[in-house]
C-alpha cells in the first residue's frame, strides 16, 4: 500500500458586511512548495467563505492525502471536531432545533472531500502571529479589494457571525 502525501493547508475566509463581498485564501504546501489559491463571491457571509476556502483547497489535491487543515474559524473547525457535521448528516441536514442547516450546500461538499482524504483540522488563532494565517487573510481580503469593495475589520465581521454560528450548533 502506497503512503499517503502529507498535506499542510491553511485558509480563511472575509466578508465586507455580512452578507456582503466575500473573498477567501488559501495556501496549500507540500514538499517544499506552496500553492496560493483565492476567490471572490458577492451577497455572501463570512461563514460561507471560510467553508468555500477549505473546499477549493481539497479540491486541488490531486488524490487521496494526509492534511492537516489550520484555520481559524471555529465554525468549521467545531463542525468537524465536535461532530456537528455528523449529527446533522443523522439528522436530515437539520440542526438540533430542527431548522435547517446554514449553508448546508457547502457543508455537503465538504463532507465528500472529507471522505477523500484523512483531515486533521487544526484551530488557530485569528489576526495573531500566525504567518500563514496571515496570508490567507490578506488573499481573501484582497480579493475583495481587487473587485472594488471595502474590507471591514474581521474582528467586526466574526463578531456579528457569533449568533449564526451558536444558531447553527446542535448540542
Amino acid at each position: 500500500m502506497r503512503k499517503r502525501k502529507t498535506v499542510v493547508i491553511y485558509t480563511d475566509g472575509a466578508c465586507s458586511g455580512n452578507p456582503g463581498n466575500g473573498g477567501w485564501g488559501a495556501i496549500l504546501m507540500y514538499g517544499g512548495h506552496e500553492l496560493e489559491i483565492s476567490g471572490y463571491e458577492e451577497n455572501t457571509t463570512n461563514n460561507r467563505m471560510e467553508l468555500k476556502a477549505a473546499i477549493e483547497a481539497l479540491k486541488r489535491l490531486k488524490e487521496p492525502c494526509d492534511v492537516m487543515l489550520h484555520s481559524d474559524s471555529s465554525y468549521l473547525i467545531d463542525a468537524f471536531e465536535k461532530f456537528w457535521l455528523l449529527n446533522w448528516k443523522k439528522n436530515g441536514w437539520k440542526n438540533k432545533s430542527k431548522d435547517p442547516v446554514k449553508n448546508a450546500d457547502l457543508w455537503m461538499e465538504l463532507d465528500k472531500l472529507s471522505n477523500i482524504h484523512n483531515i486533521t483540522w487544526i484551530k488557530v488563532k485569528g489576526h495573531s502571529d500566525d504567518e500563514y494565517n496571515s496570508r490567507c487573510d490578506k488573499l481573501a481580503t484582497g480579493e475583495i479589494k481587487k473587485h472594488g469593495g471595502k474590507v471591514s475589520s474581521k474582528e467586526n465581521v466574526k463578531e456579528s457571525n457569533s449568533e449564526e454560528q451558536h444558531r447553527e450548533e446542535p448540542q
